[in-house]
């Protein structure tokens, strides 16, 4: 009920004619989009999250470079360990193969000492074969006590000599033999085993290596994939920043155009209101002397029109709270927020005072006051130079503007703020005005 009530409201001041001409314009265009700044902010949110991910995996990213570049490192010294391995087994196999050279050569040794062997114990069988056939008496006396002359004595101590060397000989033959033998057998099993040995723990290195190079290409390629998927999740990421970006590049620049839409609305109207304050305030001056003491009381469309000059030629005045009677702005009272206390300026009470007492008529200084002056009007009766009133739900009234028409009110806003013209705002409004004139 009370929202149709508001629209009803709305209807009728949008068609109420006013006596005033104070700023009368042509509809304007509508204003571009403008982004929420909830749109923005969920926007900007967007970017910092994508930019907080990406800066997250471009991390991840450098800290698997890295771990990558170690492990290639690690994979090169493996790689290296594998080929000294591989440099090992080669040296060792040759070994192995002069090892087993050796051995066919001490095999070779070992044939010719058991040739030796064999040889000498022909020899020395032969010998004791022959001494045997001939009867001889080898022994010590034996081939001496058988000679028949001085001669033969001679020729048998020579023979017996003879005898004694080539059995000595064929003796120490057949010993050097067994021990060359000996000699050439143990060279050739201590080569072979050496050999057999230097292979088997060149082997056993090589396929260490082998195996360390294996676990190593096996840790790269799987640091490479695993470098590979967080690269694709990173440029993913880049790609939804990049589309956020752009987003929140159109957005904001539909707020830059919103933006600068209203600036030119507010020069605009600044320029309307700085013209309209010198017409108010030449409407004035050709009016009469204004003596900023109350005159007497006038009434009639006239006096409505200088109360809104008077208003009007305030435009741009500070507001200053407490500020402002009948002759004009003022030094206001301390407003709690650190205001210097020689500003001068209207508040909105003070600004009704100063317009009304161009006329003769004397109002009480508080806006609640204010609004028990005069006579009651609905606002869908509400005419140029009526004062409207606002306050926030069940509180008393804190603020009185002054209807100027066309759907446009004047008032002293706030601190901070200017005198100013604005279209009449319906929130907290009370649905009834005062009339003085």
């Amino acid at each position: 009920m009370r929202a149709g009530r508001a629209i009803v409201v709305l209807v009728l001041i949008a068609l109420l004619g006013g006596t005033s001409t104070a700023l009368a314009q042509p509809p304007s265009p509508p204003p571009p989009p403008n982004p929420s700044d909830r749109e923005l902010q969920a926007s900007r949110d967007a970017i910092d999250r994508r930019a907080g991910a990406l800066g997250r995996l471009t991390a991840q990213l450098a800290d698997l470079d890295s771990q990558a570049d170690d492990l290639q490192a690690a994979l090169a010294a493996q790689r290296e360990t594998a080929s000294a391995a591989l440099a090992d087994l080669d040296t060792a196999q040759a070994a192995a193969a002069e090892a087993s050279r050796r051995a066919d050569a001490a095999r070779v040794e070992t044939q010719a000492a058991t040739v030796a062997i064999d040889d000498a114990r022909r020899r020395l069988d032969e010998f004791a074969a022959s001494t045997y056939q001939q009867g001889l008496d080898a022994g010590a006396l034996g081939l001496l006590t058988a000679a028949t002359s001085p001669e033969d004595l001679v020729a048998r101590a020579e023979l017996r000599d003879v005898i004694a060397r080539s059995q000595l000989a064929a003796q120490d033959g057949l010993e050097r033999a067994r021990v060359d033998k000996a000699n050439a057998d143990s060279r050739a099993r201590a080569a072979l085993e050496e050999a057999r040995t230097r292979e088997a723990e060149a082997a056993a290195a090589k396929a260490a290596a082998d195996d360390a190079v294996a676990q190593a290409e096996d840790a790269a390629r799987a640091q490479a994939a695993q470098l590979a998927q967080v690269s694709a999740q990173r440029a993913d990421v880049q790609r939804q920043l990049d589309a956020a970006a752009a987003s929140d590049a159109g957005l904001r620049a539909q707020r830059d155009r919103y933006e600068g839409w209203q600036r030119q609305q507010a020069a605009q109207r600044a320029a309307e209101e700085r013209a309209a304050q010198r017409a108010a305030a030449a409407r004035l001056e050709s009016g009469g002397r204004d003596d900023r003491r109350a005159p007497a009381v006038r009434a009639g469309s006239g006096a409505v029109q200088r109360v809104i000059d008077r208003a009007m030629s305030q435009i741009g005045v500070q507001y200053v709270w407490g500020g402002g009677n009948g002759r004009g702005p003022t030094t206001g009272i301390p407003d709690g927020l650190g205001s210097p206390l020689d500003r001068i300026g209207f508040d909105c009470s003070g600004l009704m005072l100063y317009a009304f007492n161009g006329v003769g008529v004397s109002l009480p200084r508080v806006s609640r006051n204010q609004f028990n002056a005069g006579r009651k009007v609905p606002i869908s009766e509400l005419r140029p130079g009526d004062m409207v009133f606002y306050k926030n739900g069940g509180a008393p009234i804190h603020h009185v503007a002054m209807f100027i028409g066309n759907g446009k009110m004047i008032e002293a806003p706030y601190t901070g703020a200017n005198v100013r013209v604005v279209p009449l705002r319906t929130k907290g409004l009370l649905p009834q005005a005062t009339r003085m004139l």
